[in-house]
C-alpha cells in the first residue's frame, strides 16, 4: 500500500493532554524518584529534571561522528547510573539512546525531519527525501540503545522498580 492509499493518520501530539501525562515539570525526579514512571518508549524524556539537563546536552545526531560521541557519552552515563543504583537516571539515559535512534531515523526518512504537512491537514509528506547520513547516525544510536536494554543489572532494577512503583 502506497502512502497516498493510507488513511490520513494525524500525529498523536495533536490530541496531547498534559493533565493525563504521568511526567510533570517542576518535579525533581532525582530527589523524588518515586514520582517517576517507566512508561512506553521515550515518554517523559524531555520533562524529567534534573536528568534532562544532565543528559540532554550530550544528545546529538547531526552526523555519524557526532552521533558516535553522543551515544558513547550517554551510554557511559547510563552505566554510571546503573552502578549507582539510580534507576531513573539509567532509564532516562536509555530513553535518550532510543530517541537518538528514532529522531535520526525521522531525519533520514523525511527532509528536515518533517513527517506531516501542517498546511494540508497533516497529510503525510513524501518518505525517502531525508538525509542519508542520519541513517548512519540512527544505526549508531540503535546499537547503544539495544546494548543498554540488554544490561542485566538494568533489567533487574527495572523489574524491581515496576514491582514497587508500577
Amino acid at each position: 500500500m502506497e502512502d497516498k492509499d493510507k488513511p490520513n493518520r494525524k500525529p498523536s501530539y495533536l490530541n496531547f493532554d498534559a493533565s493525563d501525562y504521568p511526567w510533570k515539570p517542576g518535579i525533581d525526579y532525582q530527589k523524588n524518584p518515586e514520582a517517576y514512571r517507566v512508561g512506553k518508549g521515550e515518554q517523559g524524556v524531555l520533562i524529567c529534571e534534573p536528568y534532562k539537563s544532565i543528559i540532554g546536552p550530550h544528545w546529538r545526531f547531526k552526523s555519524a561522528e557526532i552521533a558516535e560521541n553522543s551515544a558513547k557519552t550517554i551510554y557511559q552515563m547510563f552505566q554510571d547510573f546503573v552502578v549507582k543504583g539510580d534507576f531513573v537516571g539509567a532509564d532516562l539515559s536509555r530513553k535518550y539512546l532510543q530517541m537518538g535512534y528514532t529522531r535520526a531515523r525521522r531525519y533520514a526518512n523525511y527532509k528536515g525531519g518533517k513527517k506531516y504537512d501542517k498546511a494540508k491537514d497533516y497529510q503525510p509528506l513524501e518518505r525517502g527525501t531525508g538525509d542519508s547520513e542520519k541513517a548512519e547516525a540512527a544505526s549508531i544510536f540503535y546499537v547503544f540503545w539495544k546494548k543498554a536494554e540488554q544490561e542485566p543489572l538494568y533489567a533487574e532494577q527495572k523489574m524491581a522498580w515496576k514491582k514497587q512503583y508500577g
